[in-house]
């Protein structure tokens, strides 16, 4: 690896892990048309690694000096380490560093709904869901629990923005995702491919998610944390599900929602359906 000695936080190599907690500054400079557009962050030595299993190509890396020994084997030798005082690098990203590691990461190439669908009997599709802590919750257990991809809505955050990567463990990178162009549209293109359309509501008139018979081919449709799907989108779908719930419990939050209903859904511990 090519280590390079760093002193200044405003050294302009460092420049992709600058204010990493300015979540409305990071979504501008690394979505389109931004100055980082191309490249999205790992933070932690494990996520990383996972992001390289998947083949991921690391752009740089940000270590603090007593974390050194973190940088994965398997960083190639022309990648530059860019090595700081553990105040330094804290400085620089803005959060207590005590993982001691961050990398840059060249994103991959954006995949189709139709090639994600194409090979996918569950799915799980998000809708406006932009709290990248609840979207990392919901990849992490959707591809536990028997998921096999990720549709999102054009108003859904980035799966690859750094809390959505860390709160997934790095599952994000080996979990089949791409992004509908338009919604409620593009459940047209989910439905063409077989699947049927199934949205979560607390509609207490909707029939038990334990209850319904579901067919091999699914898609869950999943709206943000308190206002849930919109009424077109839920007049789009197929069928509306509720998680049953005690008296007085208004809701679930969408990330535990969404492990419920990927663990029924996804069948893991039933007979395959036919």
């Amino acid at each position: 690896m090519q280590l390079i000695r760093i002193d200044d936080p405003d050294d302009p190599r460092i420049d992709p892990y600058t204010r990493l907690t300015d979540e409305q500054l990071r979504r501008r400079r690394e979505g389109p048309g931004g100055d980082l557009h191309g490249i999205f962050i790992c933070e932690g030595e494990l996520v990383a690694e996972r992001a390289l299993a998947a083949g991921l190509e690391p752009v740089s890396i940000l270590v603090a000096d007593n974390t050194l020994h973190k940088v994965p084997p398997a960083v190639a030798d022309g990648v530059p380490v860019y090595v700081g005082s553990s105040e330094l690098v804290e400085k620089v990203t803005g959060f207590r560093f005590h993982r001691g590691f961050v990398a840059a990461f060249r994103r991959p190439p954006e995949r189709r709904p139709e090639d994600v669908l194409a090979s996918s009997r569950r799915v799980l599709v998000c809708e406006n869901v932009n709290n990248p802590t609840n979207l990392g919750v919901m990849v992490r257990s959707a591809a536990a629990l028997g998921i096999d991809a990720l549709l999102i809505d054009p108003t859904t955050c980035d799966p690859l923005y750094r809390r959505v990567v860390r709160v997934s463990m790095g599952t994000v990178f080996a979990f089949p995702h791409a992004r509908l162009p338009a919604f409620p549209e593009g459940l047209e293109v989910v439905a063409a491919h077989g699947h049927l359309l199934v949205g979560l509501s607390p509609d207490p008139a909707a029939p038990s998610i334990g209850s319904f018979r579901f067919p091999d081919r699914v898609a869950l449709v999943l709206g943000a944390e308190g206002p849930g799907l919109t009424e077109e989108t839920k007049r789009r779908v197929d069928q509306m599900v509720r998680i049953p719930m005690r008296a007085g419990i208004d809701s679930l939050n969408v990330g535990a929602a969404a492990a419920i209903a990927a663990y029924v859904v996804g069948g893991l511990d039933s007979p395959p359906r036919g």
